[in-house]
């Protein structure tokens, strides 16, 4: 990767989108009629941009493009390659293997800290749909300008539940105050339907896994938790600074890693050091499973939302996915 250091103060706002998904849940709705399985980022909710693409426009609201760097994995070179083409090479992050969220943020974030140590960042992932993106917009700007004043504490965006899901986190907000944002409590992964309720009738948000803080603030969750885990990829990405999108230290270094989720093994235990803003509704969802695909379609409605941005070829789309499934039934 490019390691050249970005001359910059301490309000340059970088975004990190985490696209190195294997999206497995979602496999019966992304696998062609030929048997071919594309990670659902690559794929379009209704035939238009990829959500890659809606997630580094996403990106583009919030930081110049030049700070937007893209995870991505080795496996899924094919399909990246294209709608990546106008990223500099430096800014894209090929994992070797897909270690969960925590490596896939870290290697970034190691990657950031060296070229501009004063970096506030935004983390997005690359398989949500957001029907109303001026909301989040202006809800992920003023996390930033929260993040950049208050290096202690990181900003999560939290969303009120329409319903209760098991197949979601949630986070609980401590006692609420006057202030923008909110200490949180706890976090709880993916409950069983019966707690799920409860957390949603308790106040709980739904973790939408977007984030804004500053990379010390973020370096220093890891350290408290997982400091072997920061040594091993710092050393070996250390290695990598002038080879374009990462070299032999991250490769060797990866087969060795465990697999981590970020909420769940780095902010979990660590809540006094967070804080969660509302997003208000804005029609998020993750697109996890079949079931909130079709839910999304259905407030989306029928309307196609045309052809992909920029000159790259069609994306598979989940809604003509869907359609075929139902009328199979």
């Amino acid at each position: 990767m490019n390691g050249n250091r970005v001359e910059a103060g301490g309000d340059s706002i970088w975004a990190v989108v985490l696209a190195a998904g294997e999206g497995t849940r979602l496999r019966s709705l992304t696998t062609t009629r030929g048997g071919l399985t594309i990670p659902k980022q690559f794929c379009s909710l209704r035939g238009g941009a990829s959500l890659l693409e809606e997630a580094i426009a996403r990106a583009a609201a919030v930081s110049d493009r030049e700070r937007i760097l893209t995870v991505v994995a080795a496996q899924h070179r094919r399909w990246w390659q294209p709608p990546l083409r106008s990223l500099a090479s430096g800014n894209v992050v090929v994992q070797p293997a897909n270690k969960g969220t925590a490596a896939g943020l870290l290697l970034p974030l190691l990657h950031i800290a060296q070229r501009d140590p004063d970096a506030t960042i935004v983390v997005l992932p690359a398989d949500h749909h957001v029907r109303d993106e001026p909301t989040l917009a202006r809800t992920l700007r003023q996390a930033t300008r929260l993040a950049r004043v208050d290096s202690r504490h990181v900003y999560l965006l939290g969303l009120e539940p329409d319903q209760p899901d098991p197949e979601l986190g949630y986070i609980v907000p401590g006692v609420r105050t006057d202030l923008a944002a909110t200490p949180v409590s706890c976090f709880v992964e993916k409950p069983a339907p019966a707690v799920a309720r409860d957390l949603v009738q308790a106040g709980a948000l739904w973790n939408v896994f977007i984030l804004a803080a500053t990379a010390r603030a973020l370096l220093g969750l890891y350290a408290q938790r997982h400091a072997s885990l920061v040594a091993d990829i710092a050393t070996a990405a250390r290695q990598d600074w002038h080879s374009p999108q990462c070299g032999q230290g991250v490769a060797r270094c990866y087969p060795d890693l465990p697999v981590l989720d970020f909420s769940r093994d780095v902010l979990q235990g660590q809540e006094s050091a967070l804080r969660v803003l509302t997003l208000p509704a804005c029609g998020w969802s993750d697109l996890g499973t079949p079931h909130r695909v079709a839910a999304t379609l259905s407030l989306c409605g029928d309307r196609h939302a045309g052809p992909p941005h920029g000159p790259h070829t069609a994306h598979l789309s989940l809604a003509d996915q869907h359609s075929r499934q139902q009328l199979a039934r």
